[in-house]
């Protein structure tokens, strides 16, 4: 018997996800509904494949919505966090198991019970960030325990960074994903985390001076700058003991120092709007930050208050980004700050049409083993293939499809909503990773903490 799976969302995330899925869809018998607000992607998305119906798919239309989630076996939802819940009570009432990539929300977590009482599977979290992080690292923590280990420290590192044979920019860095997301990282808090026993807070304003290097071997060197919540998962991943619990976002040497001068600057706010944005040239644009002087430039100007030398290497970055161009119009209306910097960046940072990008994750992970300190780096390197099948759409969008699969065969079958942790859940989905050239590198090095 044909199963169905409802895949909600065609976007960039979901190009392997789909592909893969129809690759098993003959010997598994699966059926793929790919539903998008625009049905040109989910077009492409569906490839023509005898296995695929794509449609158009409008979230907010409950009698089309129900009568599909009434239809499939599973839903998976790519759609943003916010979008997932509406999908989430049908699958509920028509009794469907469901997946997705984005974190648990508190409204996701309070359909627990009801998921539970019908025996669904709702497995959220299981991307890459959060995703293939929670099952890496759980892998090495329940290895460590089983021994009779204790986690002493759990530092994780993660980053969608463009691969070193498409790295051409002063940078080291291009859009791999929400670029949205990349020009609001790290606000809306200080960043907290453990260290030795002590929290630790950074405030936004210093988040990018605040970085740690890390090298992996055949890639060079790294800086990670932490990231807003480290110790959301502390209860989750059973690391009550642990000592310092630091999660960061992983670039290039030099980029946080450099980005920071935007964060100094204020364009990274998206709080207001800017009057008469859309007819604002580039120029214009860093010139309302910057002091009044009736003779200075502001390509001066912008040097004094930031306090950057002419042979400064962030200097050339900042020039390579055109950002004094006169004549380049922003074009977005009623923008904040934040709107006009990306529409910045995207002219310099979209990936080209040769471009590949990469995913670096990274673990170091303490513990104490019969009175001996000991240490275990996990290391994991993705390159993508293309601009489609990029290492960032293979590393959420895998786990997400062998996760459905396995729901659907009934190998993963604890109910509830849940994020993948358990040995169950994590043990298979690494396995078939590992298949498809997602391999964790794992090594004993000497302890670094106290």
């Amino acid at each position: 018997m044909t199963k169905e799976i409802l895949i909600i969302g065609a976007g960039r995330s979901s190009s392997s996800l789909i592909k893969y899925l129809l690759e098993k869809s003959t010997i598994e018998n699966l059926h793929l509904t790919i539903g998008d607000l625009s049905l040109e992607l989910a077009k492409q998305k569906a490839m023509d494949h005898p296995n695929a119906t794509p449609i158009q798919f409008d979230l907010f239309n409950e009698q089309e919505r129900q009568a599909l989630v009434n239809k499939a076996d599973i839903v998976i939802s790519m759609l943003p966090a916010a979008l997932h819940i509406e999908l989430a009570k049908d699958c509920i009432k028509f009794k469907k198991h469901m997946v997705t990539a984005s974190y648990i929300s508190e409204a996701m977590q309070e359909l627990d019970q009801q998921v539970k009482e019908n025996n669904l599977v709702f497995m959220n979290e299981v991307g890459l960030d959060p995703g293939i992080d929670h099952m890496s690292a759980m892998k090495i923590i329940h290895e460590i325990k089983k021994q009779g280990g204790k986690i002493l420290s759990f530092e994780s590192f993660c980053g969608g960074l463009i691969a070193p044979e498409s790295d051409n920019n002063l940078w080291n860095y291009k859009f791999t994903w929400n670029p949205r997301n990349v020009v609001l990282a790290g606000q809306g808090g200080a960043a907290k985390f453990l260290q030795e026993g002590q929290y630790k807070y950074i405030p936004y304003n210093k988040v990018f001076r605040r970085t740690e290097f890390l090298n992996i071997e055949g890639y060079g060197k790294f800086e990670a700058y932490a990231n807003r919540d480290s110790l959301k998962y502390q209860q989750a991943y059973g690391l009550d003991d642990a000592k310092t619990i630091f999660r960061g976002t992983i670039r290039r040497v030099g980029y946080s120092r450099a980005w920071n001068l935007f964060v100094e600057l204020g364009v990274t706010d998206d709080t207001y709007k800017i009057d008469n944005s859309e007819n604002m040239t580039y120029r214009e644009f860093i010139n309302l930050y910057l002091p009044y002087h009736p003779t200075d430039t502001v390509e001066t100007k912008l040097r004094l208050a930031l306090g950057i030398d002419q042979d400064d290497i962030v200097w050339e970055k900042l020039l390579e980004l055109d950002l004094f161009n006169a004549t380049k119009k922003i074009g977005l209306k009623n923008a904040s700050p934040a709107q006009i910097l990306e529409k910045i960046l995207n002219d310099s940072w979209t990936l080209d049409k040769q471009d590949k990008d990469m995913i670096v994750m990274y673990h170091k992970i303490g513990y104490l083993l019969n009175t001996e300190k000991k240490q275990i780096d996990s290391t994991m390197i993705c390159i993508g293939d293309n601009q489609v099948y990029t290492a960032m759409a293979k590393t959420v969008g895998l786990p997400v499809a062998i996760a459905a699969l396995k729901i659907l065969k009934g190998i993963i079958n604890t109910h509830g909503v849940q994020m993948p942790i358990k040995e169950e859940v994590y043990l298979p989905i690494l396995k078939e990773l590992q298949e498809n050239g997602i391999i964790f590198n794992e090594y004993e090095v000497p302890y670094e903490g106290y």
